[in-house]
């Protein structure tokens, strides 16, 4: 019998589209037809779980999954004992306290007594102990954020992606729990034939996720400044150097890091690079 990996994403979802795109971009093939709770992969050895968000950390404790790709906020929440196999850079969120905006909110202090709406009663409870604040948790979940408007309680703690929610519901940021995003996540006991697919598809999603932040630059330089332009392109060990018609000129080729992009570009133009040309990078693997 073939060992498949087993793999959760979300039913539904801010995470659905996303983590079906990285897994369609590391080379998996599967189909997704509507309202399926199982889909199994045709190029690789693993079957897809759609799971309700909320269900999955206990679903993998219980090792009727083997990975998923959750929030971390959820992990935080429920996932103990749960590890985190790689940070995945998409649906990045905070999680944190929201206080009425003419609330004169000025430190946790503020919080104590005070009536706090929110999703994630074992976040909020470690960290107001460890504050050293007392206030009375309420349950909610879904729509947190409409809670101090009709008066179920004084604050909310939430996720906040824009704060455009916030906005719309008066309220205003007040404190910062901890930042989040998708992670890929496993369970407790792997045997050793799926810790080998799993490290199979980690590498696929890392050469996904390295390619996702850079960039392929091309670009014409004047021989005599290659070495200079060279050493302001670190992401590879060297750059591709091949002549051009025009004597004393090459052309350069290397790749460069998004988050530094244009940075980089100015220094280069001010190194004597000219006509770059800058492509997206599917995958890179090292």
């Amino acid at each position: 019998m073939e060992i498949k990996l087993h793999i959760a994403v979300q039913k539904s979802g801010r995470l659905h589209d996303e983590s079906l795109k990285l897994l369609k971009d590391c080379g998996i093939s599967f189909d997704n037809g509507k309202d399926q709770l199982k889909a199994v992969a045709r190029n690789f050895p693993m079957e897809v779980f759609y799971l309700r968000n909320g269900d999955i950390p206990q679903y993998l404790r219980d090792g009727v999954i083997d990975i998923a790709i959750i929030g971390e906020n959820l992990l935080v929440e429920k996932g103990e004992g749960i590890d985190i196999t790689e940070k995945l850079g998409f649906s990045k969120c905070k999680v944190s306290f929201a206080v009425p905006k003419d609330d004169d909110y000025d430190g946790m202090q503020s919080l104590n007594g005070k009536k706090i709406a929110t999703s994630y009663p074992n976040t909020v409870k470690k960290y107001l102990k460890k504050a050293g604040v007392s206030a009375d948790l309420h349950i909610i979940n879904g729509s947190v954020e409409i809670a101090p408007n009709i008066g179920l309680s004084d604050a909310i703690c939430d996720i906040v992606s824009s704060g455009s929610t916030l906005f719309k519901n008066n309220l205003r940021e007040a404190e910062i729990l901890f930042h989040s995003e998708a992670v890929l996540a496993s369970g407790p006991s792997l045997s050793a034939e799926k810790q080998a697919l799993l490290d199979k598809l980690q590498f696929r999603i890392q050469s996904v996720l390295k390619g996702r932040k850079s960039k392929y630059i091309l670009m014409n330089v004047p021989n005599e400044s290659i070495e200079l332009i060279s050493s302001i392109l670190p992401v590879l060990k060297s750059p591709t150097v091949m002549p051009l018609a025009e004597p004393g000129w090459s052309s350069l080729h290397s790749v460069i890091n998004e988050g530094t992009f244009w940075d980089v570009i100015d220094q280069l133009k001010a190194a004597g690079a000219q006509d770059i040309l800058v492509c997206p990078v599917e995958k890179m693997v090292l």
